[in-house]
């Protein structure tokens, strides 16, 4: 048995996870972003302990924890360097801290977004793959690369922040401190943004009567509801929004050739009425000519990808 920590900004998700890569039980509490990271590993281990027992295992049949945090990972030191998402979740040791709850217990550790790709590599929509990127569409754009089976991420484990490319030079300001960014443009509060801005221009739109004229009602998916009832607004939102992902998801089959390009979160729920035109729009802006092209599909395992990932991390030592 292993254990899965997918730690977020808003909760910390655990499963325990057989050799099968099946979840046994999960469990999650909130994370309270602004707490200790005392505060916040003791919760941790206070939940790796309750959903084994809750199990019907102890510790000791546990081999080892994994941890997928956001932020920088140090993979070798097992600790996080620096997260923004968790403000004082910054130079953790995490075998560490772990090891004061479950003494001798290997802990490993790895940024959250590669551990959900590395989870829908082994158990998910890329199982059948060696070589895969997977993006995560929601409140930001996250990715993984995972390369003949091993999680991607640069010599200092920082790398794989598809984010944080530019695709519209001197464009709309990203958190990051760049403008531009595809996490700008393609993210689910990107759509959101677009789509206020866009039936400014349509009073006519369905999408105002569907959000009662209050913007703040406005979500990933109403562009594409109206769009799928003939609401010309609608479609040009959607249009623009498969222009935007589907220059990202280009640049990376260009730079990677993966086999596969996984979609998932939030907006990856519309499925092929995303998936057939974002494919046309790759397919005319991808540089391959005359060779096997890489497949893009919709992601599988949802939340589960990170606990999943995360637990079965041992396997990249």
């Amino acid at each position: 048995m292993y254990l899965g920590v997918d730690l977020g900004g808003i909760n910390i998700a655990v499963g325990l996870v057989d050799d099968n890569y099946q979840i046994i039980q999960k469990e999650s509490v909130p994370t309270g972003r602004l707490r200790s990271f005392e505060e916040i590993m003791k919760d941790m281990a206070d939940l790796c302990r309750k959903v084994t027992e809750d199990a019907g295992y102890s510790m000791s049949d546990v081999k080892s924890i994994g941890i997928g945090s956001p932020g920088t990972p140090d993979v070798v030191n097992k600790r996080i360097v620096y997260t923004n998402n968790i403000v004082n979740f910054v130079d953790v040791y995490l075998e560490k801290e772990l090891q004061k709850y479950f003494p001798n217990m290997t802990v490993y550790v790895e940024n959250d977004a590669n551990a959900a790709a590395y989870g829908e590599i082994i158990a998910g929509a890329a199982k059948e793959f060696s070589t895969a990127v997977v993006v995560t569409l929601g409140t930001g754009v996250g990715g993984g690369v995972i390369i003949d089976n091993k999680i991607y991420a640069g010599f200092n484990h920082a790398g794989s922040e598809v984010g944080h490319m530019v695709i519209v030079k001197d464009g709309v300001g990203c958190t990051c401190g760049r403008r531009g960014c595809f996490e700008v443009y393609a993210s689910a509060t990107a759509l959101i943004r677009e789509t206020a801005e866009i039936i400014e221009q349509y009073p006519d739109s369905i999408i105002h009567e569907m959000i009662e004229h209050d913007p703040e009602k406005i979500s990933g998916k109403s562009a594409f509801i109206a769009a799928r009832q003939g609401d010309a607004a609608g479609q040009k939102i959607v249009d623009q929004y498969v222009e935007y992902l589907g220059t990202g998801i280009a640049n990376l089959i260009n730079i990677f050739q993966p086999e596969a390009v996984v979609i998932g979160g939030g907006i990856s729920k519309e499925g092929e009425n995303l998936l057939v035109p974002l494919r046309e729009y790759t397919k005319k802006n991808c540089y391959t000519r005359g060779v096997e092209q890489s497949q893009i599909i919709k992601a599988k395992l949802g939340n589960d990808a990170g606990i999943i990932g995360a637990a079965m991390l041992w396997q990249q030592q």
